[in-house]
C-alpha cells in the first residue's frame, strides 16, 4: 500500500493535539493514515490522553521511524515528538513539524516554561520544516495569540496545543497540494535551550518571595501540577497572582 501513489500521512507525538489531528485526517480519502506515537507513550491514559492508545482505537497502523525511511511519498507532520528525526534519512523531505513557539525564538527545549519565565506577553506555534538542525528548517506558516500575566505554564501549555491543531488545520491542504510558501529564518535573532538547560527540581524550590514581577514569572513558570509545582516553605504553590504590583499566593 506504501508504494502506491497515495500519499502515506503520518502524525508524530503526543497528548491531545496529536490525538486531535489524527482524528481530522482519519477519514479523508486518498490517503494512507499511519501513526508514530512516542517512545515512553505505553498506551496508558494520564494527565493527557495516550496517542499510541487512541491510534490502536481507531485501528491506524504505528510504525516505527525506520519503517518510515523508505516511503518516498510520505508526508509526516510532529507534534511534540519526542526524538531528533534525521531528514537525511528519509527518502521523502515533506517532514514538518509544529514548535511550541514563535520561531527562532526559543528553539529547543524547555518553550512554554522559558515564555512565561521571562515574562513574554505574546506566543505562539510555527509550522517549519524538519531539516538537520534543531527546529532551524524553513517557515511555512505561524500562528499567535496573547499570554495574560497570570496564565501559568500549565494554562499556556493547552493553549498551545489548542493553537497547534489549529494551526494544523488551516495548512493541511495546502500542504498536501504543495501549494505554500517558506520563509527561511534568522537565527541571528533567536534564541536555543538544550534540555539540559532547566533543573527543575532545583528552581521549584522558591527562596524568596517579594513583589517583583520577575518572582512572579518564576512561580508560574514552574506550575504544572503533572509534574512539579513551586514549592516555599515547605507548602506546594498552585496559584500566583500579580496585581497592583504584589504577588498573592494560593497554596495547595
Amino acid at each position: 500500500m506504501y508504494g502506491t501513489n497515495f500519499k502515506t500521512i503520518c502524525i508524530a507525538g503526543k497528548n491531545q493535539c496529536a490525538i486531535d489531528a489524527l482524528n481530522f485526517i482519519i477519514n479523508k480519502k486518498n490517503i494512507n493514515i499511519v501513526s508514530l506515537p512516542n517512545k515512553s507513550d505505553k498506551g496508558i491514559d494520564n494527565w493527557q490522553k495516550s496517542f499510541r492508545k487512541y491510534s490502536i482505537k481507531k485501528k491506524i497502523k504505528i510504525l516505527k521511524v525506520k519503517d518510515l525511511y523508505k516511503i518516498k511519498n510520505l508526508i509526516l507532520f510532529s507534534f511534540e515528538y519526542e526524538e531528533l528525526l534525521k531528514n537525511q534519512l528519509f527518502k521523502s523531505k515533506n517532514l514538518y513539524n509544529f514548535h511550541f513557539s514563535l520561531l527562532p525564538k526559543y528553539r529547543g527545549c524547555h518553550t512554554n516554561f522559558y515564555q512565561i519565565l521571562k515574562g513574554e506577553k505574546t506566543s505562539g506555534v510555527t509550522l517549519h520544516k524538519i531539516d538537520s538542525g534543531i527546529d532551524t528548517g524553513d517557515i511555512v506558516d505561524s500562528i499567535t495569540f496573547k499570554i495574560k500575566k497570570n496564565d501559568t505554564a500549565h494554562t499556556n501549555y493547552f493553549r498551545l496545543m489548542k493553537y497547534s491543531f489549529l494551526l494544523f488545520k488551516n495548512n493541511f491542504a495546502k500542504i498536501i497540494k504543495g501549494n505554500y510558501k517558506l520563509k527561511k529564518q534568522n537565527l541571528k535573532r533567536g534564541s536555543y535551550f538544550s534540555r539540559q538547560s532547566v533543573d527543575y527540581n532545583r528552581l521549584k524550590k522558591i527562596k524568596k518571595i517579594d513583589n517583583k514581577m520577575s518572582t512572579h514569572n518564576l512561580i508560574r513558570s514552574l506550575i504544572f501540577p503533572a509534574f512539579q509545582l513551586p514549592i516555599y516553605n515547605g507548602k506546594k504553590i498552585k496559584k500566583s497572582i500579580y496585581h497592583n504590583n504584589k504577588i498573592k499566593l494560593s497554596y495547595i
